[in-house]
C-alpha cells in the first residue's frame, strides 16, 4: 500500500472510531451554527439550478447523514421533489450511524475519488466537511464533473485555511487549536481525532485555492459565502457544457 493509500486507511479507521459520538461532537463544537450553514448550502444549490424536478442528489462523505436530512427537508420546503438520494462514505461505522437516521436513502460505501455512479446522472453532488479528508481531491473533483449531468451543481461546505494576522485571526486560531480538540476529546473520547481536525484544516487550501481546483476541474463558480468569520465557507460550482 503507497503512502496516499495508507494515510487515506488512516483517516477512514479515525472515523471509524468516532462515527457515534460524532453529531453530538459537531453541535457543541459548532454552537449549533452548523445547521443555518448547511440550510443555506442546499437553498443556494436548488435557486442555481432551478428546477423542481430533480432525478438524483449524490452527499459524499456523508458522515452519518446529517446533510442528506437538509437536502429533503429543504426540498419539502421549496416543493422540489428529489426522485432518489444516495449517501456515500468510506466509513462504514459513519454508514452504520446514517442508515440508522436517514431511512429515505441509498448508502454506499466507496471513496469520493472512486464513485459508483453512471456518467452524466446525477443533479447535485454535496461533500460537507469533508472534501479535505480526501487524499486525492484532485481525482475526486474529476469524478463528481463526472458524474453529474450537464450544469449539474456541486456544493462544497468546508473549514478554509485563514489568512494570519488581526484579532479576528487570533481568536478563530485559539478555538481551532485549543478548544476545538478539548471539547471535542472529551465528547469522543478520542482527543486524537480532533486533534487531527485544526491540523487538517491547517493543512488545507486557502479559499481561493479550491475555487481554482474546481475551475480546473471542468467547474463554474456560481456562489461563494464564508461564515463566522471565516471558518466554515459554503462553494457552489457548475458543471460547465460541454459544446
Amino acid at each position: 500500500m503507497n503512502n496516499t493509500n495508507q494515510k487515506q486507511e488512516k483517516i477512514v479507521e479515525m472515523f471509524d472510531n468516532i462515527a457515534s459520538t460524532y453529531d453530538l461532537a459537531n453541535r457543541v463544537l459548532s454552537f449549533g451554527i452548523d445547521k443555518q450553514w448547511r440550510k443555506k448550502g442546499c437553498d443556494k444549490a436548488y435557486e442555481l439550478l432551478g428546477k423542481q424536478e430533480i432525478g438524483r442528489i449524490v452527499d459524499v462523505a456523508c458522515g452519518t447523514g446529517d446533510l442528506l436530512l437538509y437536502w429533503d427537508a429543504r426540498a419539502k420546503k421549496h416543493g422540489i421533489k428529489v426522485d432518489k438520494f444516495i449517501g456515500i462514505d468510506p466509513s462504514q461505522g459513519m454508514l452504520n450511524v446514517a442508515k440508522e437516521k436517514v431511512g429515505f436513502a441509498q448508502f454506499i460505501q466507496a471513496k469520493a475519488q472512486e464513485l459508483p455512479i453512471d456518467d452524466n446522472s446525477t443533479d447535485i453532488i454535496s461533500i460537507s466537511y469533508g472534501i479535505r479528508n480526501v487524499v486525492d481531491r484532485v481525482e475526486a473533483l474529476q469524478e463528481f464533473n463526472r458524474v453529474l449531468k450537464d450544469n449539474g451543481m456541486v456544493v462544497i461546505l468546508e473549514f478554509t485555511k485563514q489568512q494570519k494576522g488581526g484579532f479576528v485571526s487570533k481568536v478563530t486560531d485559539f478555538y481551532m487549536k485549543k478548544v476545538l480538540p478539548t471539547i471535542g476529546g472529551w465528547v469522543s473520547k478520542n482527543y486524537a481525532a480532533y486533534k487531527y481536525l485544526p491540523d487538517s484544516i491547517e493543512e488545507f487550501l486557502t479559499t481561493q485555492m479550491l475555487e481554482d481546483e474546481l475551475k480546473k476541474a471542468g467547474f463554474e463558480m456560481r456562489y461563494v459565502k464564508s461564515f463566522s468569520m471565516g471558518i466554515s465557507t459554503l462553494l457552489v460550482a457548475q458543471k460547465i457544457t460541454k459544446t
